[in-house]
């Protein structure tokens, strides 16, 4: 019996044992114009397993995919450029992650942020509304993931400690929505459905 463990190694193997000897084979044909149809068969055959790889901005791909089936060692005109070895090893840039420290982790670094924006604000009647927006925006983030009805003074305390008490929610005109207002009643009933879920 042929085992599969005595085939050799699959190099795609999301593709399978059956169009790698496809490609095998393309490699032993010595006409250049044969070779090519077969390939263009072998194109195909990958592209009918998935069909994403049949739009023009995926087209590319497969031929990447054709070349590490084949070791690099099949010689066709390549419409992409034949890919080097050496590209599959390349590390993408490390992306620069903000390390500054967050105050009140469970309300995310963008109320950070908004606290920030509210506090350099020096004009009175824009300082308090966007105080009020900050407001309601931290009563809606408690209330996504907490059941309970979340105290007034509970938001004004955070503020206060946020903004190291440079805001202050004490002007006329500051109000706080309701809960209805600020959490669809479907949003937070899936949340608590969740949280059960992990118990």
């Amino acid at each position: 019996m042929d085992y599969p463990t005595l085939q050799g190694k699959l190099l795609m193997r999301d593709y399978g044992r059956n169009v790698q000897r496809m490609v095998e084979y393309a490699i032993t044909i010595q006409d250049p114009e044969q070779r090519e149809q077969c390939v263009a068969t072998i194109i195909r055959t990958m592209q009918s397993l998935f069909p994403y790889l049949r739009q023009e901005e995926s087209k590319h791909v497969v031929y990447d995919h054709l070349a590490v089936m084949s070791g690099f060692r099949l010689d066709i005109n390549w419409p992409f450029g034949m890919p080097h070895p050496e590209e599959l090893h390349l590390q993408p840039d490390k992306l620069p992650y903000n390390t500054t420290p967050i105050r009140m982790r469970q309300y995310g670094r963008i109320i950070q942020t908004m606290v920030k924006q509210a506090v350099e604000e020096t004009d009175i009647e824009r300082r308090q509304y966007l105080i009020c927006r900050l407001a309601n925006k931290l009563k809606q983030q408690y209330l996504l993931w907490n059941k309970d009805q979340v105290e007034r003074e509970r938001i004004i305390e955070d503020i206060h400690i946020l903004s190291n008490g440079q805001l202050s929610c004490d002007f006329e005109g500051f109000n706080l929505l309701h809960a209805w207002q600020l959490v669809p009643k479907d949003q937070k009933n899936q949340n608590s459905h969740n949280k059960k879920k992990k118990k």
